[in-house]
């Protein structure tokens, strides 16, 4: 895997969603390609405006449809409503495809965001033992969260390998911590307590936590983290086209990762994979979500 931190400044919101315009034969350019469709939630952040004139310089015309949830961009790409969607992670894009029985598939890495630890007055985890430890108690961040926590030695499993732990898999008596799970928006406030806690990265501008504040650090290089790389995803027929496959490398462009990175707080980590590494990690977290089913 190939990644690079990204340095920059600024802050990402989200816009109410739009409608849905489906592409018209009067849009088409001259050459019969109409604009490519994206769908994402998070249209307001400074990197799409910079990707779209990117793509405008290639002669590709971008139409950005905004969700104002995680669940419709998917259910609209396979609807042929939008043509690729940048909005999710390996691990999200794997339930979905198990849940609804689809086969869509990832294209492209972009970034993957760090899920760290953090304890107000402490710049190590030293006298961490038999702290309570709050971690978010959402499905698709509480088993990340325990992962951290067994890559900082924290916390020992009773099975090895869980993609998505629960405290249930814990095992207490070989572990230094305890975990409490509690909303992930309250993750802050028990920071500020003076409680460790691992907090999601969009909460922590919120909060005003540095993020290198952190005692412990997610490592994005490991094999725990690959389910949380984020990606572009299309349907498996459009997986070669060559207009999709050009979005992802623009993505990539110095200008663009420069807008990630003030959209991001400077957390946001370039990541880079082939096609075929995503679809090895993505068939490898379908086949874990058919077990647990």
């Amino acid at each position: 895997m190939k990644l690079r931190r990204i340095f920059g400044g600024g802050a990402a919101t989200l816009l109410v969603a739009t409608a849905l315009v489906a592409c018209s034969a009067d849009s088409e350019g001259e050459n019969g390609e109409g604009p490519i469709r994206i769908g994402t939630t998070d249209a307001s952040q400074q990197a799409w405006t910079v990707f779209e004139d990117i793509a405008a310089e290639e002669g590709i015309e971008l139409e950005i449809e905004n969700f104002s949830d995680y669940n419709t961009p998917n259910q609209a790409l396979s609807q042929n409503q939008i043509d690729i969607n940048k909005f999710q992670h390996l691990k999200f894009l794997a339930e979905y495809n198990v849940g609804a029985g689809d086969d869509l598939v990832a294209i492209g890495a972009t970034e993957i965001y760090p899920l760290d630890l953090f304890w107000q007055g402490h710049d190590s985890l030293d006298g961490i033992e038999g702290e309570e430890v709050a971690i978010p108690n959402d499905p698709s961040n509480q088993g990340r969260a325990i992962n951290v926590l067994v890559q900082a030695d924290l916390v020992t499993l009773r099975e090895e390998g869980l993609i998505t732990p629960t405290p249930a898999d814990i095992d207490e008596e070989a572990s230094q911590v305890s975990v409490t799970p509690v909303d992930a928006a309250q993750t802050p406030a028990v920071y500020g307590e003076g409680r460790p806690a691992i907090i999601n990265n969009s909460w922590l501008d919120r909060a005003g936590i540095d993020p290198e504040s952190a005692v412990f650090k997610d490592d994005p290089n490991s094999e725990q983290a690959e389910p949380y790389i984020n990606v572009f995803a299309t349907r498996a027929e459009d997986a070669d086209d060559p207009r999709l496959n050009k979005l992802v490398e623009l993505w990539h462009s110095e200008e663009v990762m420069a807008a990630v990175a003030e959209d991001s707080q400077d957390t946001a980590i370039e990541v880079e994979r082939t096609q075929e590494e995503l679809a090895e990690i993505l068939n490898r977290l379908e086949e874990a979500e058919r077990d647990q089913g």
